[in-house]
């Protein structure tokens, strides 16, 4: 991915390298526009790497009467789990239900046979105590009256991105990230014509011109385009993770299960070797242009939740290997409970600057696509297509000789093409695999190459996920990581201590399992 822009004109540029801009860069380009992407932190540096990793269908907006949410979200979760193999993956959950809290067992069994019904597959099963305490050995029996086990789907959603966006570059997309948007540019006729553009690493301002703009900017996007509704504007609500590893929080299957005090869903997943404990919905007060960390609060409660539903986990904070918390650009009238508020998506159109905010991870396609018909009028005459395609369009080939058929497809999913690049540049030990993960050396080497690292933290934190699922973020491996990839970053001794420095620091402060930073309530 490059940050060198050769030209300044396009038919397309999109402001915001999340999973939604990422989606309208890769279907633009797929139908031949000259689209220009640009952040101003990383790629999926927000919501997009820092979700809680699923592809669901929202089982809880049926309560809600969210129908078509429910609907347009597990018709999504369905294309993803073919067309995304690997990189979208089925998980079992399983919901116990309690006399004291949470639905009963006709509400629960009529909300999944709808689920099931729109996948067009029969899949949840209610299960006995007994069933239940051999799944979930541990888990609290009092008031237990059975449960359901149900799937759903997880990713690894900073990966998704990257991969959407590596695919829109190989096909003649540009895409830059640590590249504000400073201001919307506008002619005589007060028509949307390009965007003042600012880099962040440099300073260095300058422009380029479309006669069309994408505003996909999350919870910044009111910065870029008020709010047409009086009532309606962007709450931002933070949610929060403990991860664990299995070795502390020994659980394999999938849990969803709803907080004893106010009735909150909440689960506990197995994701990259790893155990996420979440998620946590309140109103986040402090500067989305900062860091978000979790707060004592949410640990409580988080920890609460969990005694509550496997009484004999013996886990406490410090036994957490990391945590992280994103923040949700959700729609709001400012009247609901924030875990009630609606994930619909919206659509703003200002005579060429199209913004688009709102939504979930699972809808990113739907969100692309709405934006995209909007978009059109602008920069041609006759209507975009593909919206049926698949969502990638690389497909993978015979399994080279020598390499582990698993690792193959894992390192396909998530780096397409990219994938045979860097097993030919592995070297001896580069399909080895880092200790405590999934990944192989080589992904770092290859990402610090051709990913558009800027920082150490990109790399750690979104092209790999070292920093959310080993111990100290990885830095007690800094030095093998250094082998790797100082050379293909081109960064001489002081700016690689530099970096490291820069990122025990982030770590630390909004990453460990005591965050030393806080930045909001």
């Amino acid at each position: 991915m490059e940050r060198v822009l050769e030209e300044n004109t396009f038919d397309l540029v999109i402001v915001g390298g999340g999973v939604t801009g990422a989606g309208v860069f890769r279907e633009a380009v797929r139908n031949g526009l000259r689209c220009l992407l640009v952040d101003q932190k990383d790629f999926a540096w927000g919501t997009s790497s820092r979700s809680s990793k699923l592809i669901h269908g929202g089982l809880r907006y049926l309560k809600e009467a969210q129908f078509k949410l429910t609907l347009e979200s597990v018709k999504e979760r369905e294309r993803l789990l073919t067309e995304a193999e690997y990189l979208v993956s089925p998980v079992d959950f399983i919901m116990p239900l309690y006399e004291a809290s949470g639905p009963g067992r006709a509400a629960m069994a009529a909300g999944l046979t709808v689920y099931d019904i729109i996948a067009k597959k029969f899949r949840h099963r209610y299960l006995r105590n007994s069933r239940l305490n051999e799944l979930v050995p541990g888990i609290n029996t009092d008031g237990l009256k059975g449960g359901y086990l149900f799937m759903d789907a997880q990713v690894d959603d900073a990966r998704l991105v990257l991969r959407l966006i590596g695919e829109g570059v190989r096909e003649g997309g540009v895409a830059l990230n640590y590249t504000k948007a400073s201001s919307i540019l506008r002619d005589a006729k007060g028509q949307a014509c390009g965007v003042a553009l600012t880099d962040s690493e440099t300073g260095r301002a300058f422009e380029v011109f479309a006669p069309a703009v994408i505003n996909a900017t999350g919870v910044w996007a009111e910065t870029l385009h008020p709010s047409p509704e009086a009532h309606l504007h962007l709450r931002p609500l933070r949610g929060s993770h403990l991860v664990f590893s299995r070795e502390k929080l020994p659980v394999d299957q999938a849990i969803s299960f709803f907080h004893p005090d106010d009735k909150r869903p909440l689960f506990i997943i197995p994701w990259e070797g790893v155990i996420l404990l979440g998620t946590t919905d309140l109103d986040h007060d402090g500067d989305v242009n900062l860091e978000p960390a979790i707060s004592d609060g949410e640990v409580a409660y988080l920890l609460e939740a969990l005694k509550r539903v496997i009484p004999d986990a013996d886990v406490t904070r410090d036994d957490a290997l990391t945590s992280f918390a994103g923040v949700r650009p959700v729609l709001s009238e400012g009247k609901k409970d924030a875990s009630q508020e609606s994930r619909e998506h919206a659509v703003w159109v200002d005579r060429g600057l199209v913004t688009v905010t709102g939504g979930k991870l699972t809808t990113f396609r739907k969100l692309a696509w709405d934006t995209l018909k909007e978009a059109q009028p602008f920069i041609r005459e006759e209507p975009l297509s593909g919206e049926g395609d698949a969502v990638f369009s690389e497909r993978r080939g015979t399994t080279p000789e020598g390499v582990d058929h698993g690792l193959y497809k894992r390192l396909w999913s998530r780096y397409g093409k990219g994938t045979l690049k860097l097993l030919k540049s592995a070297g001896p030990r580069g399909l080895e695999t880092i200790p405590g993960s999934h990944y192989v050396w080589a992904e770092l080497a290859y990402a610090a190459e051709y990913e558009g690292v800027c920082h150490l933290e990109d790399l750690l934190l979104r092209r790999v996920r070292i920093g959310l699922i080993l111990k100290n973020g990885g830095l007690d491996q800094m030095e093998t990581i250094r082998e790797y990839v100082q050379h293909p970053l081109t960064w001489d001794d002081a700016r690689w201590d530099k970096e490291v420095k820069a990122y025990d620091a982030l770590w630390r402060g909004c990453y460990s399992p005591r965050p030393m930073i806080m930045n909001q309530n």
